[in-house]
């Protein structure tokens, strides 16, 4: 059946009035836990508070339209804002104008990106992005983040280019604390973490488990609640707590990107770079959840709603936004059923935008910096390093890689730096490939590693398993490796290659195969393949490599040892092809 041109329409048709009711309740939970993340976040990208309202409203209507995922809140991010304030920050001024109007192409930049690689369908680059360079770049970026908002929890002159440098500037200027700004700030974040673990448990014995457990995850609404009170009532504004003042009433406004040739070409690799962690991010949160009520979600297509997002924040006064998990997660487990969740959630931002923010003048920054060291430090997964470590060498040095690079040289750097030492790691091990010799399992038909079974040979052949794509970077191998095999046997008449795992040989590695056979051939040696894949025997159908091989392609392995070594016998003495069908 044909895809509609929207993905809006799959879930419009036979939209009803419960399902209305399901996506409702959703959107109020949401939209009280996107009110604080939104505002604390445009503050992490250096932006003003209200940025993050307005990016909160667009985006939310162009995904619900584009996108494939049912429950997925699009917005902004902690990742995607420390991106933006370190793309921006040598541009100008934290909190000026022209910080903004970058920060709006930037967005632009990012979805025009994004929409374009939905076009060329590009979903599978996702794929280059490894889970461990993931998980280091998030556990950096967030002890990154984390460190970054101390100097306002702290209300102290602190920075630092790296976290060593932020450690140590944090560390000097401990001792110019303001005491009433580190008390909020301290309470706030005890408090928050208390309510992740503590406060749900006690909800729980007067409400049920699932009411209980998202009224715990409105504790940050509670915190922004009672300090802006208490500061309001107590003058802590004018005893030296910095606050958020004024916020701006009203709807997004209207901008456009500026079309400045030298911003462009400055913020061209972060806006890459924000599009393909976003993308990552958004789909990972969007295929678990899809899993868990047995739906699906098109790459190709939320590259698509991806991009129409951030375009659309880029034209509101946003800045770049991707689906956030900890929204997402709370979205589905409130029940929400369709996109039309994202539109109420709009909704509920456009309200908020219009009528609540006059109640935030006395808002604390230090309550906000609280709220994001305790969403980012939920994020942190040191542990990463010893599964690692266990399971996997070359995976434990791209997230530790990953890790050094984002701390010690900042997000964009460690980004390249994992993704780059994946392709080194992987082209390494693929270009030392595993070839086993394998013998005849006794009373079988199956054929097992030499050093690993006791299994039958015979020195007049020698079967040898690649346990890898043939290419340019491992011909070579294989090449050493037939070679030692010929000259270790006087006896040798026949080198099998046993192909199931071999999914693809490109043409550098035919020419390997062609000279591997010229030389067999000149010692009296046939060369054969056996169990070659469909794929693989359509590619070399349409070359001359099979007229001329010096010896035959078997369908099995075990009919290639019954062909060339029929004296060979089972322990028993029964010849092994006694029982091989004619």
């Amino acid at each position: 059946m044909r895809r509609p041109v929207l993905p809006a329409m799959d879930w419009l048709r036979g939209y009803r009035g419960e399902t209305f009711a399901a996506d409702a309740v959703a959107a109020l939970i949401v939209t009280i836990m996107l009110i604080p993340q939104s505002l604390a976040y445009a503050m992490l990208a250096g932006l003003p508070p209200e940025v993050g309202l307005y990016a909160s409203i667009a985006p939310l209507v162009a995904y619900a339209a584009f996108g494939t995922s049912r429950v997925l809140a699009v917005g902004p991010v902690a990742v995607v804002s420390l991106m933006t304030a370190t793309a921006i920050g040598d541009y100008a001024m934290a909190g000026s104008s022209d910080y903004w109007a970058a920060a709006i192409t930037l967005a632009f930049m990012s979805g025009a990106m994004l929409l374009l690689m939905g076009w060329l369908r590009l979903g599978f680059v996702a794929n280059f992005l490894s889970h461990p360079v993931i998980s280091g770049f998030i556990t950096a970026t967030g002890l990154l983040i984390a460190a970054s908002q101390f100097k306002t929890l702290l209300a102290v002159p602190a920075g630092g280019h790296d976290f060593i440098a932020l450690f140590v500037s944090l560390a000097r200027h401990l001792p110019e604390a303001h005491a009433p700004t580190a008390a909020i700030g301290l309470i706030t974040i005890a408090f928050l973490f208390w309510s992740r673990h503590g406060l749900r448990p006690v909800l729980a014995r007067a409400l049920s488990a699932r009411v209980a457990d998202i009224a715990a995850r409105t504790a940050p609404v509670v915190a922004i609640a009672v300090t802006t009170l208490a500061t309001w009532h107590f003058g802590w504004d004018r005893a030296g707590v910095a606050i958020v003042g004024s916020i701006p009433q009203g709807l997004p406004p209207l901008t456009l990107p500026v079309w400045d040739l030298s911003l462009l070409q400055q913020l061209a690799l972060p806006a890459l770079l924000i599009s393909v962690v976003g993308f990552v991010e958004s789909v990972s949160v969007g295929q678990t959840l899809a899993a868990r009520a047995r739906q699906r979600i098109d790459p190709d297509r939320e590259l698509v709603a991806l991009g129409a997002a951030n375009v659309s924040a880029g034209f509101t006064g946003g800045y770049p936004v991707t689906g956030g998990f900890a929204r997402s997660v709370v979205n589905f487990d409130a029940g929400a059923r369709t996109p039309a969740a994202g539109v109420l959630t709009a909704a509920g931002i456009v309200l908020a935008a219009l009528l609540l923010t006059p109640a935030l003048y006395y808002l604390p920054q230090a309550t906000l910096a609280a709220t994001i060291v305790v969403a980012v430090l939920s994020l942190v997964d040191l542990r990463v390093l010893q599964r690692t470590w266990n399971y996997s060498k070359p995976d434990f040095v791209a997230v530790l890689t990953t890790l050094l690079a984002t701390l010690g040289f900042g997000v964009e750097t460690g980004l390249i730096a994992g993704v780059g030492v994946s392709l080194a790691l992987f082209l390494l091990r693929t270009s030392r490939p595993h070839i086993a010799e394998v013998g005849l399992v006794p009373g079988t038909e199956h054929f097992r590693n030499i050093h690993r079974h006791q299994v039958l040979t015979t020195p007049e052949v020698v079967s040898l398993r690649v346990d890898e794509s043939l290419y340019f970077a491992n011909a070579r191998a294989l090449e050493d490796r037939i070679n030692a095999a010929v000259a270790a046997r006087p006896k040798l008449r026949h080198v099998v290659l046993l192909c199931s795992a071999i999914n693809d040989i490109d043409a550098s590695a035919l020419e390997s195969l062609e000279a591997i056979d010229r030389r067999l051939r000149d010692a009296g040696i046939l060369l054969h393949l056996s169990e070659v894949k469909g794929p693989v025997m359509d590619h070399l159908q349409r070359t001359d490599f099979l007229d001329r091989l010096s010896g035959d392609v078997f369908l099995t392995h075990f009919r290639a040892i019954c062909a060339l070594a029929p004296e060979l016998q089972n322990p028993n003495g029964q010849s092994v092809c006694a029982s091989e069908a004619p």
